[in-house]
């Protein structure tokens, strides 16, 4: 049996952080529905983590989202790793397995998320890289849209290279729509219409964060701070759009205590019941 599949993955989820396992593996708390974690930070490990992720795994739906294969990247895909992920997926009975729409490697790993030029030659790119990683781990996978800030070699608008990538690659979507906000006010674009472009069907889950606000027209995708209300309220759009889908809200660093942060995760609970049909079951 299945640990986590699109089919099984509902309501308001938390993402999993070595600083939160403790006290999550002895509250279990009701309120979250699922976890993400990203594999690269768990493959291998044993001890009192990797037993403390097991008894997560084992209560808990999962989903991954991966932070290094740089499916954007001029280097061939490391097979290695992606052998390595599946291997992790099977092991916690995992089916949904994500990566961020960018890459962070050329010769050696450039600790950060960089983004892809937006043509029709990258496209193609992406979509060969996408389908052998799927072949590998015989799942299917999503990519997410990414904050970015700069724009090289332009060719089209960001919501047409992440649906020429979709449509063509044929796979799903993990909709960041703290992303979204984040770069319209860095790229001076209206969040909502973009939001209306994106091809609902293909959501799988949506993400959701905080962010710092370096000046008026510059925001820092930093994930280490409390969602603002902005960023709610798309999440209230996007729910009016597409209807409501499994969302889950990230903390990388700064992370409060977990009350604090199950709080937020009782919010989406609040905005999804608002957009939920009545007669909808929420499990």
């Amino acid at each position: 049996m299945r640990n986590s599949s699109p089919e099984t993955i509902h309501g308001a989820g938390l993402g999993l952080r070595r600083a939160i396992i403790g006290p999550l593996c002895e509250q279990k708390p009701g309120q979250v529905d699922f976890m993400e974690v990203a594999p690269e930070n768990w493959i291998h490990l044993g001890g009192r983590y990797g037993k403390q992720l097991r008894a997560m795994t084992e209560a808990y739906p999962f989903v991954t989202h991966g932070l290094s294969l740089s499916l954007g990247g001029p280097e061939p895909i490391d097979v290695k790793l992606v052998k390595s992920i599946k291997a992790f997926l099977d092991e916690h009975r995992i089916d949904v397995y994500t990566e961020h729409l960018s890459y962070c490697s050329d010769d050696g790993h450039l600790y950060d998320l960089m983004p892809i030029p937006f043509t029709a030659e990258a496209v193609k790119h992406v979509v060969q890289r996408i389908h052998l990683v799927q072949d590998i781990l015989e799942r299917p996978m999503g990519i997410e849209n990414v904050s970015y800030y700069a724009a090289p070699g332009q060719e089209m608008t960001e919501i047409e290279f992440l649906r020429a990538v979709l449509n063509e690659a044929d796979c799903g979507l993990l909709l960041d729509v703290n992303n979204i906000y984040v770069n319209s006010v860095n790229h001076g674009y209206d969040a909502e219409t973009f939001l209306q472009q994106i091809p609902g069907e293909r959501i799988q889950y949506i993400h959701v964060a905080g962010h710092y606000n370096e000046a008026e027209d510059l925001i820092v995708d930093t994930h280490g701070s409390d969602v603002i209300d902005p960023v709610w309220t798309l999440l209230e759009k996007t729910y009016r759009m597409f209807g409501v889908k499994p969302t889950l809200l990230e903390r990388d660093f700064n992370i409060p205590e977990v009350v604090e942060l199950l709080g937020e995760v009782d919010k989406i609970h609040q905005i999804q019941a608002r957009y939920r049909p009545a007669n909808e079951k929420t499990a």
